[in-house]
């Protein structure tokens, strides 16, 4: 076993959900591998510091580190990461994350091109992220988001009822507003709609805007805004709707669509970044542009119409993600450490 160093943001201590690197880092535990994690904190800078400090002072408890790999000014802390692995003459593998990445790559494809060639090996959740950064990492191996396939109860919807779920933080990219003039568009015709928006506030005023646009159009009785949930508890929220819609204006490989595939949702998502590497329209979802509530919304109302349409969607999710089970992924993780490590 590989003694192993995760870096990234872990802080589901703190009311956050968790992240990719906090689910690898506790099967790999439970597998009985030593494993050291960076960092919990919750301020940009000490969490930084803290990250580095676990590098620089840990560098005899570690044979190899798997660091997260984000745009904007996370891209920054894994450079600088990075720099105090090489440093310390510390192999790592590092995990592409974030819709937003590839238009990062085209801006400054040097700096990002410099580091994806200093890892013993780049992993990426998607075939969108793999392809945008094939030609920096030719041997860049795709390696999906895991999730634990047996918490997640299968019940195929053949008659979906317009019970929709909303699952994502209240995000300028994720567009929770779609979704609310989603709801107005079918209100008419199906009175007895209902939206729920579950996910924790991200604090750009998202929130609030997607509160005020239901009061504007008189759903504040049909749209229910539960805030974050435990990780345990979304299977059971997921339980409770029919149509899964997801809204985003970027995105990757949500955990969140994984979810509801898991759950036999009827799914309906708009078509950016990495969604149609993952979803295939008319097959195991409805994809429709971004920023249309009349596309999404007829797009939930050919699934009303169309049982068989409705049911094979919602087997063929379920069908799909199964090579998503944490049983599929967690052995090429240790794969991928063990031979960076040596």
């Amino acid at each position: 076993m590989t003694s192993t160093l995760i870096i990234g943001n872990h802080l589901s201590a703190h009311g956050r959900s968790p992240t990719a690197c906090e689910e690898l880092s506790a099967r790999l535990a439970a597998g009985g591998w030593p494993v050291l994690t960076a960092s919990n904190r919750l301020h940009p800078a000490l969490r930084l510091g803290d990250m580095v400090g676990a590098v620089l002072l840990r560098r005899t408890e570690y044979q190899v580190a798997q660091v997260d790999v984000y745009s904007g000014r996370a891209f920054l802390w894994a450079e600088a990461v990075c720099a105090a692995l090489r440093a310390c003459g510390k192999p790592f593998v590092l995990t592409l994350h974030g819709g937003a990445l590839p238009e990062m790559a085209r801006r400054e494809g040097a700096r990002v091109a410099r580091l994806l060639r200093a890892a013993a090996a780049v992993t990426a959740p998607s075939r969108y992220l793999r392809h945008a950064f094939s030609t920096m990492r030719p041997d860049l191996e795709l390696l999906p988001n895991a999730l634990d396939l047996a918490a997640y109860r299968f019940r195929p919807r053949r008659r979906p009822e317009p019970r929709l779920i909303w699952l994502r933080a209240f995000h300028e990219i994720y567009d929770s507003i779609l979704a609310v003039e989603t709801l107005a568009e079918l209100n008419a015709e199906m009175p007895g709609a209902t939206l729920t928006m579950i996910g924790p506030d991200k604090g750009d005023g998202s929130l609030e805007r997607s509160r005020g646009r239901a009061r504007e159009l008189a759903l504040t009785d049909s749209v229910s805004f539960p805030g974050r949930v435990n990780k345990r508890d979304v299977p059971s929220q997921l339980e409770q709707g029919d149509i899964f819609i997801n809204t985003s204006r970027i995105d990757n490989t949500p955990v969140s669509v994984l979810e509801a595939m898991a759950a036999g949702m009827c799914i309906v998502s708009t078509g950016v970044g990495g969604i149609p590497d993952l979803l295939e329209d008319g097959v195991d979802a409805l994809l429709v542009p971004a920023g249309n509530p009349r596309a999404m919304a007829d797009a939930i109302r050919r699934i009303r119409r169309e049982p068989d349409l409705a049911e094979q969607l919602s087997r063929n999710a379920r069908r799909k993600v199964s090579a998503f089970d944490w049983s599929a992924i967690l052995p090429r993780w240790q794969r991928i450490l063990a031979e960076a490590a040596a």
